[in-house]
């Protein structure tokens, strides 16, 4: 990898973008955001930590951003094909596609609720974690796909967190997805 601040992931080898008709079996529900579901999709998704009483976001330490990460990783294949994610101090970003049998409502509710359970016995609290709401975002085409990786890709040297995101450690990129040219 270079030492450039701003890396780039050029073109994925494998198209997991499989939504050619949109309204061929689309679902929208809404909370207070609305949530599209298509079969076979692959999603974006951000979640963020929940706020304190004096509005500041919860922020999650390098040990906890790390368990979020690694229980990511270890449910993949099982509940979703996990395509990348970084977790950040006040939010995760997922980029995925949920198996058949599995809801992305029910494959966030386990994410999140999961994680919730061990970062709180780890700092012997009992507060929210994460807010109740979760944005997704249906992957239209390759371009959108390649274009939320460098997004993610980035999102830490942004934060100043690093200069080379490939180190930062709550960055996954699923080799098994493809794979991929760096700029």
């Amino acid at each position: 990898m270079s030492d450039s601040k701003n890396q780039r992931i050029n073109r994925t080898d494998k198209n997991v973008c499989s939504t050619n008709d949109l309204n061929e079996g689309l679902q929208i529900t809404r909370r207070k955001l609305p949530h599209w579901t298509l079969k076979g999709s692959t999603y974006f998704v951000t979640f963020r930590t929940a706020k304190r009483q004096a509005g500041m976001p919860i922020l999650l330490s390098d040990e906890e951003q790390k368990l979020v990460l690694e229980h990511v990783i270890n449910h993949n294949e099982r509940f979703y094909m996990l395509i990348a994610t970084v977790v950040m101090p006040d939010h995760v970003h997922l980029l995925l596609v949920p198996e058949e049998k599995y809801r992305l409502s029910r494959i966030m509710k386990g994410i999140k609720g999961v994680t919730a359970r061990h970062i709180n016995l780890k700092r012997g609290t009992s507060d929210s974690i994460w807010f109740e709401e979760s944005f997704d975002r249906i992957i239209r085409d390759q371009k959108e796909l390649d274009e939320k990786l460098n997004y993610m890709l980035n999102n830490p040297v942004k934060k100043n967190l690093v200069d080379d995101p490939w180190q930062y450690h709550g960055w996954y990129f699923n080799d098994r997805y493809g794979r991929y040219n760096v700029k």
